[in-house]
């Protein structure tokens, strides 16, 4: 039986897009989750996000990794699933949605989205890295020259290193430009590879610098491999707010897919 997906990415992150308001797919099955993500074999993508009824918000977001198991949110697929919704006419240019980490908000300006993250109430500042959660958990080092860095290598032995065990984290490598504008690089776990971009991980890296002193500035750029992001945030007691993510999202294309 042939089933229609939607490919989409947000700069360069890119998801397998399906609406399951009607219950079609098989969530437990992580062998297919798996086929349909990988590049070859495929459709190929970081991950699979499924959009589905939400009695209390306008939609609920599922979001899988490539590896077929369920994960934490995703700021790039949130962002992404918001223009889905608006194409499906579920939603004009706001929403409300429900994902594995609560309750989000978003927006439609023109060409980009503007999803609400989660409050970020702790950030862990150690020796060498940061380290705090927004609604995945994420490593930052900051470091020159990023785009010399081999991300998949460096990323990879902290994400099974004996600080994270099995739960393992995102690791994130930054490059300071000036005080409004950074480089980030990002390894995700579930892809076990570097990313061309990361939402929960830029918003991360926005929050850290900041609280760690390397700006002053409440409104930030953030250069990835796959395009440009803005975050925006206040801050209190340590403590984050009114966080946004802000970037575009794109369909790609649309298909046809047995499973």
């Amino acid at each position: 039986m042939k089933h229609t997906f939607f490919k989409y990415q947000g700069t360069g992150n890119d998801f397998v897009m399906i609406d399951n308001r009607q219950n079609i797919f098989d969530k437990n099955n992580t062998k297919l989750i798996a086929h349909l993500c990988d590049r070859r074999f495929g459709i190929g993508a970081d991950g699979l996000i499924l959009l589905e009824n939400d009695q209390e918000t306008d939609f609920k977001m599922v979001y899988f990794n490539a590896d077929g198991n369920q994960s934490s949110m995703c700021g790039n697929g949130g962002r992404c699933i918001v223009h889905f919704a608006n194409y499906l006419g579920i939603i004009n240019y706001e929403a409300t949605f429900m994902a594995i980490d609560g309750l989000h908000k978003a927006k439609i300006v023109g060409n980009e989205i503007h999803l609400k993250m989660q409050d970020v109430l702790s950030v862990e500042k150690h020796q060498d890295y940061v380290f705090l959660n927004t609604g995945s958990p994420h490593h930052i080092e900051l470091c020159q020259n990023v785009n010399q860095l081999n991300v998949k290598e460096e990323g990879s032995k902290i994400r099974y290193s004996d600080l994270y065990n099995e739960v393992g984290s995102n690791v994130n490598f930054v490059e300071k430009i000036d005080a409004s504008n950074f480089k980030a690089r990002t390894y995700e776990r579930g892809v076990e590879d570097e990313t061309l971009s990361c939402g929960t991980g830029v918003t991360a890296v926005a929050l850290a610098m900041h609280y760690i002193g390397e700006t002053e500035k409440n409104v930030l750029t953030i250069d990835t491999k796959g395009g440009v992001l803005s975050v925006s945030f206040e801050q209190s007691n340590g403590a984050y707010y009114n966080i946004w993510l802000i970037g575009p999202a794109t369909q790609v294309y649309k298909g046809e897919i047995e499973w």
